[in-house]
């Protein structure tokens, strides 16, 4: 048996047995204590009674989360999520896919099985926000007013801003991307160990945009890398990473310790360069660089497409007007409660924010509690204290079987949920269990407003 086949053997092993007693008991206690636990700002009260239209743009985690909260907490509001894609995607699962880690269909459910008894899903998409007028648009021209909106709208993945980039031959080619959709996860995978049986010039690299889970482009590299090394093709290849900025990282710490990984790993960094342009047909990118520009020429590459607001939001009132999100449509919501500056009765809750921080799935289960209790309250007459601080979860997949489960908050302080149990900068073991088996299952608690 093979290194990649044990490997293979151990995780269906732990995936239909149990973990051992001292595993599952830390497992469990970090599990029960910590991950389903609910946020310490948010407001447990009994059901508030209200008549308030609720209007939630969006059925992602964030929106099917907030729905969870509204109708946990009030009784008689009328609130009505709209979105028309009828099936609900894990996303933090899409690199697990991509990895050969788990099916296609371990990361696809339907978004009708999350919503909450009394929410109205309507099976549309938002085309118009109108804050002035206090209503939303869909595309088939119906009219939604509210008392209240909520945008979790998610964002664009714009592969149209990537001259040549055609996303019907991701899996093709030597052409991957891991955020586009389950089946191309799937198909990607397909690529990566293509391209991990013979070796090559492996190409990585992220957007010069604000991007969901900056992590990712990071785990996939590392994870190619390790299976080159399992096939015994990383001698005769080449791993380069391409980072938009100077760093590898947003926070300085954990981006120097990746950047440590790298080095020991032998993968290539360039800085300060992002995709402009690809050429699929011949396998070579050309990268925007502080000199001017940069081919590569690849025999795997995993594209990253810039990411902005949806055309919806975008080309409305709602995002910032000045600063460094205005560009990418971002909402103008306030850090701390997600409330619009502008239009007091908005929020904008998971990928759509405008925030220093916070657009991961882990985020989201922080968000979502605070922006519903400013909501509640403001039905109420009362004030909440409810602060978001800028929590984000990254675990980062270090190799097969290791990962650091790195956690910061908008100061790029580390924030570590299991102190004692799980050091934020170590390759362990128990943080992969984390990331592969006991995250979903959280997930999908926050989803229905447990988490």
């Amino acid at each position: 048996m093979s290194r990649e086949q044990e490997f293979r053997h151990v995780l269906k092993t732990l995936e239909t047995a149990k973990l051992d007693r001292r595993g599952f008991l830390t497992l469990g206690a970090a599990g029960a204590g910590t991950l389903l636990l609910q946020p310490r700002s948010a407001r447990a009260a009994e059901k508030t009674r209200t008549s308030a239209r609720i209007v939630i743009a969006g059925a992602g985690a964030a929106g099917l989360a907030a729905a969870s909260h509204l109708a946990r907490q009030l009784e008689g509001a009328k609130i009505t999520l709209i979105d028309a894609r009828k099936e609900h995607f894990y996303q933090p699962g899409f690199t697990l896919v991509a990895s050969g880690i788990k099916p296609q269909n371990y990361v696809v459910s339907s978004t009708a099985e999350y919503v909450p008894q009394g929410v109205e899903l309507v099976p549309e998409r938002v085309a118009e926000f109108d804050p002035e007028g206090n209503k939303v648009v869909t595309e088939s021209g119906k009219s939604f007013p509210y008392d209240y909106l909520i945008v979790a709208t998610g964002l664009k993945l714009d592969y149209a801003a990537i001259p040549g980039m055609d996303e019907a031959q991701i899996g093709k080619n030597g052409l991957g991307s891991i955020y586009h959709s389950p089946a191309a996860a799937s198909a990607t995978w397909q690529a990566m160990s293509a391209f991990a049986d013979q070796g090559g010039v492996g190409v990585f690299q992220r957007p010069g945009t604000e991007m969901k889970c900056a992590g990712a482009p990071l785990k996939y590299t590392f994870v190619t890398d390790d299976y080159l090394r399992r096939r015994g093709t990383r001698d005769k290849s080449e791993i380069i990473y391409n980072s938009n900025n100077k760093g590898l990282f947003s926070v300085p710490i954990v981006s120097e310790k990746v950047r440590m990984l790298f080095k020991d790993r032998g993968v290539k960094v360039n800085y300060e360069r992002t995709l402009q342009s690809i050429d699929l047909g011949k396998r070579i990118a050309t990268f925007k660089t502080t000199d001017g520009t940069a081919e590569l020429q690849y025999d795997f590459i995993n594209v990253i497409p810039p990411m902005r607001a949806p055309d919806s939001v975008l080309n409305s009132p709602l995002p910032w007007k000045s600063g460094p999100w205005v560009a990418e449509g971002w909402m103008e919501v306030s850090k701390g409660n997600l409330r619009h500056v502008r239009f007091p009765n908005v929020f904008g809750v998971g990928d759509i924010a405008g925030v220093p921080k916070g657009k991961t799935a882990a985020s989201v289960k922080w968000q979502v509690p605070v922006a519903v209790d400013h909501l509640v309250a403001d039905i109420a007459g009362k004030q909440s204290d409810a602060l978001y601080t800028g929590y984000t979860s990254c675990p980062l997949i270090t190799r097969l079987g290791q990962a650091m489960l790195v956690e910061f908050d908008y100061e790029n302080n580390l924030t570590p949920s299991f102190p004692g149990v799980i050091a934020p900068l170590e390759e362990l073991w128990i943080s992969w269990v984390m990331k592969t088996m006991a995250l979903k299952p959280t997930y999908i608690s926050m989803l229905r407003g447990r988490a």
